[in-house]
């Protein structure tokens, strides 16, 4: 069973306490474009629609409760609890979603919320700080990789001020994609219609950036990002310093681990205001509020209560509104072998915050370059890797005869080398310069046979790289110091890995240690 999310329902008799139902007061009505309330510089006339207010953290924990549905008999009925009440969309198009980062069965999904508060009333407005209705400009988004062999997840967080190239658009803010294809989308159609353009052209700006093939899209609501909270029994959260951000977002807590739930984590997810990077660090704290769901979702707590699974489903579904083509068990599915330690929360690789033409505050991101080898690295399906082979065993040092070479380029690096392998027991025959001043990496070249001798010399010098070579005679071994000697007894500097982009902020969803 499948609908439009905005044919009417029997869910507008969910009960949330009253201090927080947006519909408290208020006769049931369908919601629809007659929602119009916005500030004077939000989205342009026509593209303010009806929407129910999502924040980035009910996205994610509401589509990955399906992973409580992959058990049997009852994972089945499960599933057919979430079908027979998630909302279905056309927010995939046809073209422009034409990117190659795909591999196998592995799945995209983008994960959209929305800043529109025009379902709350004056009360909870001032009740949960939310400020005013800013039009239909999408708050967060989230691209979610999931390998075909559902070992990992990557969640890679889009800050809705990066400044990209739109379709057909133009240079704009992100959150500006899903105003553009709303707005041209014919004024004539169903609400459903308008929102599904905006959706489409969302989708095709992410693939754009990315480089990526975006298999489907979700994003939920208010009333799902409560109800799971309170179902989870609140979530623990840890800051490194007390905050007090009454003003505005009006988050106030204490220092430490933490249990927070309901208005309180609406409150906690979004604080800007008064912390060192801004946005920045509010995307951090939505993503720890995440991992923390996460974390009571995959413990015994929830596993082995049934009736909480029920639950979790039911409130997840209810808020849920995805792409047609989205198989919610068979989601479930793939990703029921993914633990807290293997799913990874990132943000994507970005340079700093700037002004545009128009001086508004944007965040310029990486070059495209450098964001598509990000993404690639990303969606690349990794291999097992091989055991390691055995190390060889390593000799006394007395029983080492090791000639110090210097290709580091810094002046006496050999002769100080070779008085601490001297002081160390071994055996310095003589030093010298290597044939090249330009090495960047220390070396322990041995002839075939001497791997041990090879090993003892290389265990002084942590992250030394072992070469074999021919044209050494046996019963000697040659260190060549790189620039990256510090000193015998202490570990060469780590090399960069070559042509691999992490984003920022990455950290897993055990991942328990403070956040500002």
């Amino acid at each position: 069973m499948t609908r439009d999310r905005f044919e009417p329902d029997d869910r507008e008799s969910r009960a949330l306490p009253p201090r927080l139902d947006p519909r408290a007061g208020l006769p049931p009505r369908r919601r629809g474009a007659a929602d119009t309330g916005r500030p004077a510089d939000a989205a342009p006339a026509g593209r303010v629609r009806s929407r129910r207010p999502v924040i980035f953290t009910r996205i994610v924990v509401a589509v990955l409760s399906t992973v409580l549905l992959v058990t049997s008999g009852w994972g089945w009925y499960l599933g057919q609890v979430a079908e027979a009440t998630v909302n279905r969309t056309d927010a995939i198009p046809t073209s422009g979603n034409d990117g190659t980062g795909r591999a196998g069965e592995a799945m995209n999904l983008l994960l959209v919320g929305n800043d529109s508060r025009s379902s709350l009333t004056e009360e909870q407005l001032a009740q949960l700080n939310a400020g005013k209705d800013s039009g239909i400009n999408t708050d967060t988004m989230i691209l979610v990789h999931v390998p075909a062999d559902g070992s990992r997840a990557s969640f890679v967080s889009f800050p809705r001020d990066s400044y990209v190239d739109i379709p057909d658009h133009g240079w704009d803010k992100l959150n500006a994609a899903y105003a553009y294809g709303y707005a041209e989308t014919d004024e004539s159609a169903a609400e459903s219609q308008r929102q599904a353009g905006g959706a489409q052209l969302l989708v095709r700006t992410i693939s754009q950036l990315t480089g990526l093939k975006i298999d489907h899209y979700a994003e939920v609501d208010l009333l799902g990002f409560f109800n799971l909270s309170s179902v989870v029994g609140g979530v623990e959260v840890n800051l490194c310093e007390a905050v007090d951000d009454s003003e505005w977002s009006g988050a106030v807590f204490p220092a430490g681990a933490q249990v927070i739930s309901g208005a309180e984590a609406l409150k906690f997810v979004r604080q800007r205001h008064g912390l060192p990077r801004g946005d920045f660090d509010r995307i951090v704290r939505q993503q720890v509020f995440i991992a923390g769901v996460l974390r009571k979702m995959l413990s015994d707590e929830v596993l082995l209560d049934l009736g909480k699974q029920r639950e979790l489903v039911q409130a997840a579904a209810e808020s849920l509104t995805v792409d047609r083509n989205l198989n919610l068990l068979q989601l479930a599915e793939q990703m029921q072998s993914v633990t807290a330690g293997s799913i990874e929360f990132q943000t994507i690789p970005y340079i700093g915050t700037d002004r545009d033409d128009q001086n508004r505050s944007i965040i310029r991101l990486e070059d495209e370059d450098t964001l598509q080898t990000f993404f690639a690295n990303l969606s690349a399906e990794r291999e097992e890797e091989a055991p390691a082979p055995e190390a060889p065993p390593t000799l006394d040092p007395t029983a080492v005869s090791v000639e110090v070479l210097n290709g580091s380029g810094t002046s006496g690096l050999a002769g100080k080398a070779a008085t601490a392998l001297t002081a160390a027991g071994f055996t310095v025959p003589g030093t010298g310069n290597a044939d090249s001043m330009d090495f960047d990496l220390t070396e322990v070249h041995h002839a075939p046979g001497d791997e041990a001798m090879a090993a003892t010399v290389a265990a002084t010098l942590p992250g030394s790289a072992v070469v074999a070579d021919d044209a050494l005679s046996p019963g000697t071994v040659q260190l060549i110091l790189g620039s990256d000697f510090n000193a015998v007894g202490q570990p060469v500097d780590a090399p960069q890995a070559a042509g691999e982009v992490t984003g920022a902020d990455a950290r897993t969803a055990a991942d328990t240690t403070c956040i500002n």
